[in-house]
């Protein structure tokens, strides 16, 4: 169980980190009130989509393979991100400001960091041990190749909401960062 010396680009560092914005934005969203919150809460969706996308397309596939009962924890990882993309999807269509959204928000943002720390133990952690630096590095390479492409605002000039990760549903964003990862960007 050799620990191999982290670097700037390993795939465990890069989502961990994210995972460590992805809760500041959730204090963030549930603090602003008005344009702000709906702001920072789009914001949050974004990093949601680039995250989630990079998990399924770069860190799952492999984790299934390598680590010890990698299917069972994956599976479990899966179903409990389907059921935050259920949330936001919810969330899309209260008013920001609503006591309701404020309550699913909470709720979210909860199942959100235990789910973080699941992956980090149950996934991340043994991925780490069971790859070398050169995998893991590739691996991180991707995934913020996938978060530099993923746009944070709308293009000018392009109608379509849908075609703007920022700006579309979350479904939509699932989708651009998807493109982003596996070269269709």
């Amino acid at each position: 169980m050799a620990q191999h010396i982290k670097s700037p680009t390993d795939v465990v560092e890069f989502l961990v980190g994210q995972h460590e914005q992805i809760k500041s934005l959730f204090a963030e969203t549930l603090s602003a009130a008005g344009k702000e919150r709906e702001k920072a809460f789009v914001e949050l969706r974004r990093l949601l989509a680039v995250h989630e996308t990079a998990e399924e397309e770069i860190v799952h596939p492999r984790a299934k393979r390598k680590i010890a009962g990698g299917a069972a924890v994956v599976d479990q990882r899966l179903k409990e991100e389907h059921e935050a993309k259920t949330v936001l999807q919810k969330l899309e269509k209260l008013d920001v400001d609503s006591e309701e959204f404020t309550r699913e928000l909470t709720q979210l943002r909860d199942a959100v960091l235990d789910h973080a720390e699941h992956e980090e133990k149950d996934e991340f952690a043994k991925l780490g041990e069971q790859l070398s630096g050169d995998e893991l590095d590739k691996m991180g390479r991707a995934a913020k190749l996938a978060e530099a492409i993923a746009p944070t605002r709308p293009h000018a000039g392009v109608e379509s909401q849908v075609a703007n990760l920022a700006a579309g549903p979350f479904a939509a964003m699932l989708d651009r960062a998807r493109d982003a990862i596996v070269g269709k960007g």
